[in-house]
């Protein structure tokens, strides 16, 4: 019955069109009703106490960091870096596209703002090239996806907060599935792009490609000093949060000289608001989460799921299948906080190593990005490059399930994640 009233008040109100912030409040309190404990000061206690974590100020710094690198055009060099070494192959803006993919998810952690910023960049250039527009938007979008995978990711921050494990290692272990994915639309964009009838256009000599990394020398270097200040313990990630509005300001203000006072003014009022937004989810879904735990719906579901913790591999694809589910019809944040209260405590009985299971939980996650119907990514790209959502959903297919692919190899062979993640592990 408990199981049944969680289901009926979170779906029954998202499906009545309550924004996923409300509909997590309304779920808590009709699993407050059920279990006969209403009381407004339980609420109240957890909104506040949900949102007051030192490493959630992580989210609203690095969403602060890729505002002030797009505005700053550190994002725009990086592209033009990719354009210089790969425009002149068979297809080359399409490899453009994932190595800027990338590097962008290596510097601000959000698909949204990275699948913008690749489509307003580099589609109006696929088009002018004669690149066919719904396999490009599709590989726009299948690129921007790598964000929540490859650190710093904030979705892991959610991650790690909500689970209790260490957002330092799930950082560093997400690098090689998030590399993995970049392989994988790279090796599908080689297919069709071999089988058809794409322009290519003029070569960049050498002079083009030094003029380019040096407009862009200050850009890259941003991703390894947070990768190798997490692995050495230089800083934590909530101070590399922090490093990167930094290092993103100066060089904006003082080398590239493009953030202006209405500039940053701007790019500060847009992480505020999306800072803003993603708080109070995670403030409306402490209230649920605790009533979660309240409510024994964690024990129940292991007692599901039982006869499979003996059989790590075949439990992680039924719960990957029901993340995957999950993912079709939420949002990144609210999937993340729904989930991993109820899941967390299965993955630990069976065995299985939560790092680990981290990192497949946000792969599967960010491909429901770009799932229909709800595919946010899908729409940012369908809304910048000004296409079509039907367009958009058949030019992704072929990379989702090159991404799919990929995962399933990462649930049949577990060590290709927990091999990577000892040799990245913070000294």
């Amino acid at each position: 019955m408990t199981v049944a009233v969680f289901l009926a008040s979170l779906c029954g109100a998202m499906l009545l069109g309550v924004p996923v912030a409300f509909a997590l409040l309304f779920c808590g309190l009709a699993l407050m009703w059920h279990l006969n404990m209403m009381d407004a000061q339980i609420v109240a206690q957890n909104i506040i106490g949900g949102s007051d974590s030192f490493p959630l100020l992580a989210v609203p710094f690095f969403i602060l960091a890729g505002e002030l690198m797009n505005a700053g055009g550190l994002s725009r060099r990086i592209i033009d870096v990719g354009i210089a070494f790969f425009g002149h192959l068979k297809g080359g803006l399409g490899y453009v596209a994932v190595a800027a993919a990338i590097l962008l998810a290596s510097l601000s952690g959000s698909a949204i703002a990275d699948t913008a910023a690749l489509s307003a960049v580099l589609l109006p250039m696929m088009r002018r090239a004669g690149y066919p527009t719904e396999r490009s938007c599709g590989l726009i979008a299948a690129g921007g996806i790598i964000a929540p995978v490859i650190p710093p990711s904030i979705g892991f921050i959610l991650f790690g907060v909500a689970s209790g494990l260490s957002i330092t290692k799930l950082f560093l272990a997400g690098i090689v599935p998030g590399l993995l994915m970049g392989l994988s639309l790279i090796a599908t964009w080689w297919f069709i792009a071999r089988r058809s009838e794409i322009p290519v256009i003029e070569r960049v000599g050498a002079a083009g490609r030094i003029r380019a990394l040096g407009q862009a020398f200050w850009a890259l270097p941003l991703p390894l000093i947070i990768v190798f200040g997490l692995k050495f313990g230089v800083f934590t990630p909530t101070e590399a949060a922090v490093v990167a509005v930094v290092y993103a300001l100066l060089v904006g203000l003082l080398v590239y000289r493009t953030l202006t006072f209405s500039v940053i003014r701007r790019a500060l009022i847009d992480a505020a608001r999306t800072s803003a937004i993603v708080m109070f989810l995670i403030a409306a879904a402490s209230v649920s989460a605790w009533l979660i735990t309240i409510a024994e719906l964690p024990q129940i579901l292991v007692g599901w799921v039982q006869p499979f913790v003996d059989r790590p591999i075949l439990l992680m694809v039924i719960l990957m299948f029901i993340v995957f589910l999950t993912g079709t019809a939420l949002d990144l944040v609210p999937s993340i906080l729904i989930l991993t209260p109820i899941l967390m405590p299965v993955v630990k009985e069976a065995g299985i190593d939560p790092i680990y299971f981290g990192v497949l939980f946000m792969m599967n996650n960010a491909i429901g990005l770009i799932t229909p119907p709800v595919g946010p990514v899908l729409n940012v790209a369908a809304g910048v490059g000004k296409v079509s959502m039907d367009s958009v959903i058949k030019g992704v297919l072929p990379f989702m399930l090159a991404e799919l692919v990929v995962l399933a190899l990462l649930v049949a062979f577990p060590s290709i994640v927990t091999d990577s993640m000892r040799l990245l592990a913070p000294r």
